[in-house]
């Protein structure tokens, strides 16, 4: 990812605790902009699982979604959405410190994921409360203990509800181990301690950059 101003700025600014949360007054805005603009995406997201319907049994065959816990605001589980983008398995088996199994992504996953499009469901967590547009993003809630367990900081960036997209994200990329998912936190923690309109424009511009660069992992 091209090593941006912000991107420089959060590795060594972020603090070990979070010293700063963000104010009533843009919380309150930033859940009433979160309801607007996911009700706006309900109906494209309706069309784009129609036309999933469809195309899975020949490209993608299985059910059309996938639900994974999350861990959440205050460290709580929480269903997270997703269009479904890998061969179905019964339980997961990839450790919190193991590489994507890239075998299993389809190709037409592989096309979902690009571009974002296997998150468009998350706005049904949006709007149930769970998650918001921009925030940290959630991590499988199982391996999201065990970061607990072996980085101090990584309780801190749950003091607010996780994004569908995020700083981490954009700036970052996927991680992988626990020295990058130290980065990741890093970068979690600059966001919540420069929370504002303005950082969400910023984290907002750069999702589009990477949905339409296809950037996703």
């Amino acid at each position: 990812m091209t090593d941006t101003v912000a991107a420089r700025q959060y590795h060594r600014d972020a603090a070990d605790q979070v010293t700063s949360r963000p104010g009533l007054g843009y919380c309150c805005a930033k859940r009433a902009f979160d309801i607007v603009v996911s009700l706006l995406l309900l109906l494209p997201t309706a069309a784009i699982a129609i036309v999933l319907l469809l195309l899975n049994p020949f490209f993608n065959a299985g059910p059309l979604l996938f639900i994974q816990p999350r861990m959440g605001k205050g460290c709580r589980a929480f269903p997270a959405i997703k269009f479904r983008t890998m061969t179905p398995e019964r339980s997961i088996t990839r450790g919190a410190d193991d590489p994507v199994e890239h075998h299993r992504i389809t190709k037409l996953g592989n096309i979902l994921r690009k571009t974002r499009i296997d998150e468009l469901p998350q706005v049904l967590n949006v709007l149930r409360g769970d998650m918001s547009l921009i925030g940290p993003r959630p991590d499988y809630f199982h391996h999201a203990r065990r970061y607990i367990r072996l980085i101090p900081e990584y309780r801190d960036r749950h003091c607010m509800r996780p994004g569908i997209s995020g700083l981490a994200q954009t700036e970052i990329g996927y991680v992988n181990g626990i020295d990058e998912t130290k980065k990741k936190v890093s970068a979690d923690l600059y966001y919540i301690q420069n929370a504002s309109f303005a950082m969400d424009s910023y984290v907002l511009m750069r999702t589009i950059y990477v949905v339409f660069a296809r950037l996703g992992s």
